[in-house]
């Protein structure tokens, strides 16, 4: 092997490493980016959860004012909410926020016992304002939902899954619907 052929392998060889090496970093960088749009949609679920939860004690101050005999239902409503107040990760908040579902179903099932309530103004507009927190929830999870699967696609797919792998980048989980929210309701006429 001549002086020449040596140079010219040791250059490829170094043009090699250097493409890899630039795309190395590339691939971490998008990872980055979409692993913090992950951690942002997260947010935004929690920062809409608390919105809701905040709702909470005045809608319940209402519904006590009407439906006295009710107790069961509002420390299951306290309850809940102290839940997603205090759930950390994932799974953990999406049990609370099933929980809290629950117990707000629950809750507006008693209101319908009590057609004055219904018609208060005060508890019109605390209605109001939960459906729209429910709203914004419902469109975070699908913000959240839509970064995690797109972040998940990446690190799974070859080659971005080597250096995901190198780099410690793992998958994130995707807010479910409970099992209370799969059941399909019955009607009946």
């Amino acid at each position: 092997m001549n002086m020449e052929t040596g140079t010219i392998i040791l250059i490829v060889i170094v043009a090699i490493v250097v493409l890899l090496l630039i795309y190395g970093v590339s691939v971490y960088n998008s990872l980055v980016t979409l692993k913090n749009r992950v951690k942002n949609g997260w947010a935004q679920i929690e920062v809409q959860l608390k919105n809701r939860a905040d709702l909470i004690p005045n809608l319940v101050e209402t519904v006590k004012g009407y439906a006295i005999h009710e107790k069961e239902v509002f420390e299951n409503v306290t309850k809940a909410r102290s839940q997603v107040l205090n759930a950390k990760g994932v799974d953990e908040t999406m049990k609370a926020d099933a929980a809290m579902n629950s117990a707000l179903g629950r809750l507006l099932v008693t209101v319908e016992a009590y057609p004055e309530l219904k018609a208060n103004q005060n508890f019109l507009s605390l209605q109001a304002e939960l459906k729209d927190a429910e709203e914004k929830i419902r469109y975070s999870r699908q913000f959240y939902n839509d970064t995690a699967m797109k972040y998940n696609t990446n690190i799974a797919l070859f080659p971005k899954n080597i250096f995901a792998g190198l780099f410690g980048f793992g998958a994130e989980p995707l807010f479910e619907a409970s099992e209370a929210d799969r059941v399909v309701p019955k009607v009946q006429f």
